[in-house]
C-alpha cells in the first residue's frame, strides 16, 4: 500500500524565534523554506521539514524526540560542542536497536537526536500479515 502522504511536517512552540534560527539554521544548517513571521519551516531532507512557531506562553518541552539521521554522528557532536549546544547523551551505540545515537537540546528544551542505523534493513518496508 503506497503511503498516502507526500510530505511531513513537525511543528514545535518556541519561546524565542531568533533562538530557533540561530539553532535549527545556523548550527544544524538545515535550509528555511518558508518565514511566516512567527512561525519558520526547514526541510530536514527532501520531504520531511521540521517548523518552529513563536508561542511565548509555551512551557517546557516534554515527550518528543525529532530524530536526524546521519551517518557522521561524531562529527555532528564535534560540531554541536563547539556551538555550546546542550548534549544530554554524547555518541554511544545501543545493541538493542543496532544504532549509533547522542541527544541534545534545542534552545527550548526540544530533544534533538542525532543518530545512524547500523541495521541495513531499518528503512525497508515491514511485512504484515493483517489477514
Amino acid at each position: 500500500m503506497a503511503v498516502p502522504f507526500s510530505e511531513q511536517i513537525t511543528f514545535f512552540p518556541v519561546a524565542d524565534l531568533s533562538r530557533s534560527r540561530a539553532f535549527y539554521g545556523d548550527c544544524l544548517g538545515l535550509e528555511l523554506v518558508v518565514d511566516q513571521g512567527d512561525c519558520l519551516i526547514y526541510r530536514v531532507t527532501g520531504a520531511a521539514f521540521l517548523g518552529v512557531c513563536l508561542r511565548p506562553e509555551a512551557g517546557e518541552a516534554t515527550g518528543t524526540i525529532t530524530t536526524l539521521v546521519t551517518e557522521d554522528v561524531d562529527g555532528w557532536h564535534i560540531r554541536l560542542m563547539a556551538a555550546g549546544v546542550v548534549c544530554d547523551s554524547p555518541p554511544a551505540f545501543h545493541p538493542k536497536y543496532a544504532i549509533y545515537q547522542a541527544f541534545y537540546r534545542d534552545p527550548d528544551g526540544h530533544v534533538v537526536e542525532i543518530q545512524r542505523f547500523d541495521d541495513p534493513q531499518w528503512s525497508q518496508p515491514v511485512e504484515t500479515d493483517l489477514g
